[in-house]
């Protein structure tokens, strides 16, 4: 057996281990969840959509049509990240929800995070891992641009077809097309006026990128502190009830992408982007839409909040485990 295959049967091992402890730790479990709210003010939830949009700017400043050429010349590998990040992690995330049986709340937040586009700092953990880093990139940004209909989509969809969270939906009387416009605001504007500025202003688009990529992170990175302290409280007494089931649900994500990856018989480095693109998922996109919908409702608000945290720490502990390996 070699060592990238006993390292994904330890991901295994450690996610049915996880929902073993979950599974037993669940026994007590304080249903006041589903009823929770987080604090957050509509300046902090601007400011956060804002900071988001920039992080997207920061991508598309780096873009240029070349680039999806490039990709697109070869589209196996693209249509294989499409389907793993749009269709089979949504799906999958379905039949863990059904056999896990969490809170409502719990429950959507983990199809609300699924649902969402990978994001942008797996462009980083990409290069780390020695994946191929313009598949990363442009999948970032193709997923950014199709996400403005496939994530509101797969919202209503997989969320209506679960009695507990159909509920949810059915009482925040969700607006498909108000979706769809803070999805369009967020990813596809800022992809646009980046490509735009890379093309035709290409010294501003440089002087723009360290700005907007390190500026976005500090102002989102504040935000979620902020938010933190707001919620010590309440994010203490839940949080035993969501970090095994995010960490497993964070393997799922991994898992798919890279047993797609080697279902059709990528390149190898291929199989490192499309592990660490599905595993990595646009959890503060997920938050915005929370806070914007659900009015913060406690479990799906924890559920992105820790998985934003969590996808870090796995997803570079990914890359720099494939960092020298041979796929």
């Amino acid at each position: 057996m070699s060592s990238t295959q006993a390292v994904f049967k330890s991901f295994i091992h450690t996610s049915l281990l996880c929902l073993f402890i979950l599974v037993l730790s669940s026994c007590g479990t304080d249903h006041d969840i589903d009823s929770a709210v987080l604090k957050m003010n509509s300046d902090s939830i601007l400011l956060m959509n804002i900071s988001l949009g920039f992080i997207m700017l920061g991508v598309a400043l780096k873009l240029e049509v070349k680039d999806f050429i490039l990709v697109f010349s070869a589209p196996k590998s693209v249509l294989v990240g499409f389907v793993s990040q749009f269709f089979a992690l949504p799906f999958l995330t379905f039949l863990f929800v059904l056999i896990l049986k969490p809170m409502p709340s719990v429950a959507m937040g983990m199809m609300i995070v699924a649902a969402c586009p990978g994001g942008n700092i797996s462009n980083f953990m990409t290069s780390i891992a020695n994946g191929n880093t313009a598949l990363s990139v442009c999948m970032t940004a193709i997923a950014s641009v199709v996400a403005v209909f496939m994530t509101p989509f797969n919202i209503s969809f997989w969320g209506g077809m679960y009695a507990p969270t159909a509920s949810i939906l059915s009482n925040v009387s969700i607006d498909f097309i108000e979706m769809l416009k803070i999805v369009g605001m967020i990813l596809l504007i800022p992809l646009v006026i980046g490509m735009c500025l890379r093309a035709f202003k290409p010294k501003m688009a440089d002087f723009l990128l360290p700005i907007t990529h390190y500026g976005s992170m500090l102002i989102f990175g504040s935000i979620v502190v902020f938010a933190f302290k707001a919620n010590t409280e309440l994010f203490l007494k839940y949080i035993h009830l969501i970090i095994f089931i995010v960490l497993a649900h964070n393997a799922i994500g991994i898992l798919t992408g890279y047993s797609l990856a080697r279902l059709f018989k990528l390149p190898g480095t291929d199989q490192k982007t499309l592990a660490i693109e599905t595993g990595i998922q646009n959890s503060g996109l997920g938050l915005g839409l929370i806070f914007a919908f659900f009015d913060g409702m406690g479990g799906m608000a924890i559920v992105a909040g820790w998985w934003g945290i969590w996808h870090i720490i796995s997803g570079l502990s990914i890359a720099y485990f494939f960092k020298n390996k041979n796929l």
